[in-house]
């Protein structure tokens, strides 16, 4: 009979210290921290491993789901509201048509964007027509000035329909502010506080409206990351909850008035920490407005409530069912992290109104997420994870961090009107469009692994805008900065498809095997980002043979791919027999002998380090003007 195994005994614990032994024994020379620390634009270091022990101090686990301060989330269950935003600006009737038929397929939250010139009692009851309340979150978007108006109207409406002021849920979202970074109003201090504070008491029967809105989607969607879009958020709310208690609202009422819309980044694991650490970081905001105690209502008020929709900055034009894949993930992320509702914004909105095909997708995603894989019926699977704790807490730090620094500089609101907030955005969007165009971050389908036979322009119908937009005038202070990453790439593909002719670059693949066949498929990749044909092949005998070969397929860029020692022999080859010929003349990599063939005249050099956006500018420029 075989002896027992004792795991204890025959698998003894193993140090961290040894763990990382025998990672650097592998490493064979190369630098633990440089090869394996990951540097995140967030601000903080990412090791490589965690263990147990790495939870020690962080105060993220002592806490239970529900509890303040409610890092594991405000709710004993994970079930979130399924929301669609339906515009009601022109029509109020044809809005609730809509409503009343999607509220059949699985939604639990609707938005409405109302206009102000519009709004009435009656405009109000023929939208609401049929719905029945207390069954769905009603969430209500309009110019912060006609706020206070609706608010009125929602209490007379609900009042004549007898429900119970406790029973409805929602919000109006009144954001001065949102005004001022997205159309550059010009708003003072009693401006902002007067519009928020009148809202608030004309809902204050409403005790399960939440009336104020925190819009940081709109910082997301300008490319920010998570620990940025967080710390805003976070100054935001509290710029917020100063301006109203010093007007004389109850602390616990200002609190509990709030609502976050935040973005949900690309960045799984990120934006899980993000809204873990945000839950924590602002009922400790909340903390400081205790004077003289702090009550169980003002605790209770301290729950972050929020909104998340999934982020139109990595979102395409081109090859646009990869919008899926991304929003999916994010949904995910936002929903294993506990927030209170979700909108999945549908995978055609960059280029046509969405269409009935897509935003019923857009509900299937959730509907899958609670119906097939269950995330409704587990809170906070994050907790105890010894990564995600810690991300948890580096991300709470890092965001205190830039929240402090905004108080230091006179508060959110100084700073939006000094333009800093806006400042910092674009150079942070500047960054991120670098790296974009240069592949350091990837979006697939646009600047990595495009669809090399997609034509796009014909199916793009509608500029992106938000709703009810009208009334724009010049603004007063500077604004945000809202931008797609893949609109550079796809400005530049939709010039080449407007070409009278589509330029053609041939792959001219010539010795060492293996060598040729990655370079060409690297090429074809980076080509076809500008909407080149590109035509690949097996391998020639000759230079000579290949540049026949390209002649007679009419090419405009002849690609040599070929191994870096090679290089110093086909390169000036064919050199000689293309100089002054009017083929863009192209050399796959960066090969050792790059300064010798420079010296021959040879200018084109494409590899992992080229700026692709700009490489592909430039022939454009030759290309297209012939």
């Amino acid at each position: 009979m075989a002896d027992k195994l004792n795991f204890l005994a025959d698998f003894p614990a193993i140090s961290t210290q040894t763990w990382k032994d025998k990672i650097i024994a592998d490493l064979k020379g190369a630098d633990f921290n440089k090869k394996l620390v990951w540097r995140t634009p967030e601000g903080f270091n990412v090791q490589p491993f965690y263990r147990r022990e790495d939870l020690k101090g962080l105060k993220t686990t002592l806490s239970a789901p529900g509890q303040f301060p409610y890092v594991r989330g405000t709710r004993a269950n994970n079930e979130w509201d399924i929301r669609q935003n339906i515009c009601a600006c022109k029509n109020a009737r044809k809005a609730n048509q809509k409503a009343l038929e999607v509220l059949n397929k699985g939604i639990t939250s609707l938005g409405f964007c109302l206009d102000k010139d519009k709004l009435t009692y009656h405009f109000i009851k023929t939208l609401l027509n049929g719905i029945y309340a207390p069954a769905v979150v009603l969430n209500f978007t309009i110019c912060p000035c006609a706020a206070p108006k609706l608010a009125d109207i929602l209490v007379r409406y609900f009042g004549r329909m007898d429900y119970d002021f406790k029973a409805v849920r929602g919000s109006i979202n009144v954001d001065p502010i949102k005004g001022m970074l997205l159309k550059g109003k010009n708003l003072s201090r009693e401006e902002v506080t007067e519009r928020l504070v009148a809202t608030v008491n004309a809902a204050k029967t409403l005790v399960n409206y939440r009336v104020v809105g925190v819009n940081s989607a709109i910082i997301n969607n300008s490319g920010a990351y998570a620990a940025q879009e967080l710390a805003y958020a976070l100054a935001w709310g509290a710029e917020y909850m100063t301006m109203m208690t010093e007007a004389g609202v109850p602390n616990y009422r200002a609190a509990r008035d709030i609502r976050f819309n935040m973005g949900i980044g690309g960045n799984y694991f990120m934006e899980i920490a993000k809204f873990r650490a945000g839950r924590l970081l602002w009922a400790k905001i909340v903390e400081q407005y205790k004077a003289p105690i702090f009550t169980t209502a003002l605790r209770n008020a301290a729950k972050m409530n929020v909104s998340a929709t999934t982020s139109r900055f990595n979102m395409t034009v081109f090859d646009a069912y990869v919008n899926l894949l991304r929003s999916q993930t994010e949904t995910m992320s936002a929903a294993l992290a506990g927030v209170d509702e979700i909108t999945v914004t549908p995978f055609d909105v960059t280029y046509e109104e969405p269409t009935e095909f897509a935003e019923r997708i857009a509900r299937n995603q959730q509907l899958l997420l609670k119906e097939e894989a269950h995330f409704d019926k587990v809170v906070d699977p994050a907790a105890g994870s010894f990564y995600l704790e810690n991300l948890t807490a580096s991300m709470a730090q890092e965001a205190w961090r830039q929240f402090l620094e905004i108080q230091e500089q006179g508060g959110f609101f100084e700073m939006v009107k000094a333009g800093k907030i806006q400042e910092a955005v674009a150079a942070n969007l500047k960054t991120r469009l670098q790296d974009v165009a240069r592949r350091k971050e990837v979006i697939l389908g646009s600047n990595q692994f495009p669809n090399f036979t997609e034509k796009a322009g014909k199916k793009i119908k509608v500029n992106e805008k938000t709703c009810c937009c009208k009334g724009a005038c010049e603004p007063q202070i500077p604004t945000l900065p809202i931008a797609r990453a893949a609109e550079e790439f796809e400005t530049l593909r939709l010039e080449t498809e407007a070409a009278k002719k589509q330029p053609v670059a041939f792959m001219l693949t010539i010795g060492n095997l293996a060598m040729r066949i990655a370079r060409a498929q690297f090429s074809c990749n980076f080509l076809a980002c500008a909407g080149y044909k590109v035509i690949d092949n097996n391998g020639f005998k000759s230079v000579k043979d290949g540049i026949k070969a390209a002649r007679k397929a009419k090419a405009d860029i002849i690609v040599l791919c070929s191994s870096d020692d090679e290089y110093a022999i086909y390169a000036p080859q064919a050199w000689m027999q293309l100089e002054g010929a009017p083929e863009i003349f192209i050399v796959a990599g960066a090969p050792a002998c790059m300064e010798d063939l420079q010296k021959l005249g040879i200018q084109n050099f494409i590899h992992v380090r080229s700026n692709v956006l700009e490489t592909l500018k430039s022939f454009n420029a030759q290309l297209l003007k012939k």
